[in-house]
């Protein structure tokens, strides 16, 4: 609740002081004049910067199962089924949230977890990396996803999301008002071709922009979840191992409303700022330096 607090309250913040600086320089005056409301821009962007976030965290579990073909062995009286149902339970427990739906799903070495919210999530394994992997490995991996889960990654990432994306929607509306009234001397009733060029410009250009600071706060998260995980485990050579053993594999391409919250990606080049996971590398060091 605490963190759903403070990163609602950034966001207000900064449209406040958005709105403050428009009133000191005298925007709001000239663009009042011309059509653009602050105020109702702010409310606007706010509704659709946190709308798409929210409904897609919403919609989560739902999108994982059709996406992945994610089987539900909660119930599975199948010995493997029963191991891994009964590893997610205990790191639950340990880690204070209710027991998560378990999934297994067909594909190369990875796992996940996803859900609106810490008592209603879903921990989930593929097929590769249980035949890849030592039973004590799947059990680092499982306390990273559980993890995930009880620091309550899925929201804090749909928050992140949403303020970059309040920032992005009011910036590029407020420049394309700019070049349209200003730099084309449009004085026409309604806004012009200038607005609508520029805003879309501006969405994708500072959409990337958001992106990158998006990927960064998750691979934070990322090494808080390796150090969850240890901690679950109680103690951090098998997290270490899990994380060598999968670096050495290929994780293959996940879904993309899936990929923050798998337990691995292999970022590389100019694509590493974009990557929601750190370099496997990176993850170990973090880990073996940790107390």
């Amino acid at each position: 609740m605490k963190r759903i607090l403070l990163f609602v309250m950034t966001n207000l913040a900064v449209m406040v002081v958005l709105g403050i600086v428009i009133n000191l320089f005298g925007l709001n005056r000239f663009i009042d004049a011309q059509g653009l409301n602050v105020g109702g821009l702010m409310v606007f962007s706010l509704v659709v910067g946190f709308g798409g976030a929210t409904i897609s965290l919403l919609m989560s579990k739902f999108i994982a199962k059709r996406s992945t073909g994610a089987q539900i062995i909660n119930d599975s009286r199948d010995p493997t089924h029963v191991w891994i149902v009964s590893t997610v339970r205990r790191f639950a427990d340990q880690a204070g949230v209710k027991m998560p739906e378990v999934g297994i799903y067909e594909g190369p070495p990875n796992a996940f977890a996803t859900g609106a919210f810490k008592d209603s999530a879903l921990v989930a394994v593929s097929t590769g990396l249980l035949q890849s992997m030592t039973r004590e490995e799947v059990e680092a991996v499982i306390g990273h996803e559980v993890a995930h889960v009880a620091n309550g990654d899925m929201v804090t990432m749909t928050l992140i999301q949403g303020v970059m994306n309040t920032f992005v929607v009011f910036i590029s509306r407020v420049v394309g008002y700019f070049v349209d009234r200003v730099v084309l001397k449009n004085d026409r009733d309604g806004v012009g071709p200038g607005y609508l060029i520029t805003t879309i410009v501006m969405d994708i250009l500072l959409g990337f922009v958001a992106a990158i600071i998006v990927a960064w706060f998750s691979r934070q998260r990322e090494f808080r979840a390796d150090a969850g995980a240890a901690q679950l485990m109680g103690r951090k050579q098998p997290m270490i191992n899990a994380l060598a053993r999968l670096g050495g594999l290929d994780p293959g391409e996940m879904p993309k409303t899936l990929q923050a919250m798998g337990i691995s990606a292999r970022p590389s080049g100019l694509m590493a700022l974009f990557s929601s996971h750190p370099p496997m590398e990176e993850r170990i060091a973090r880990l073996q330096q940790s107390a």
